[in-house]
């Protein structure tokens, strides 16, 4: 038996999933996303190097995320950590890397996500 939402959580629950398709409406933060699926948890270093981009725009990209609640860091040391936050955004996520990330198997050793 499906459960019918009340039309304000309805609302309250459409809102929130567009922010959260906004914030996963570009490709270099699906890149970012993506390897966050692969690694669990990753350095900003470590995503640099796996997405291509500049430690400036990938800090963009990570503030955005943080501000939608997808992302969460923590701090070891002067080491910085990225995960997803939310459960609910990795199961979307890892569907979608399911789905869209299969390796080729052509494709050479990944590389060492904890640097």
């Amino acid at each position: 038996m499906t459960t019918v939402l009340n039309f304000a959580d309805f609302e309250k629950s459409a809102m929130e999933v567009a922010g959260i398709v906004r914030a996963l409406a570009n490709e270099r933060r699906l890149m970012i996303l993506c390897k966050l699926v692969e690694y669990g948890e990753a350095t900003v270093g470590s995503l640099v190097d796996a997405v291509g981009i500049s430690q400036s725009a990938l800090s963009q990209h990570l503030s955005k995320m943080r501000e939608e609640g997808i992302v969460t860091f923590r701090r070891e040391s002067q080491t910085i950590w990225y995960r997803i936050a939310d459960g609910r955004v990795e199961e979307l996520l890892t569907t979608l890397h399911r789905l869209f990330c299969k390796p080729t198997g052509n494709q050479e050793n990944a590389n060492d996500h904890t640097s």
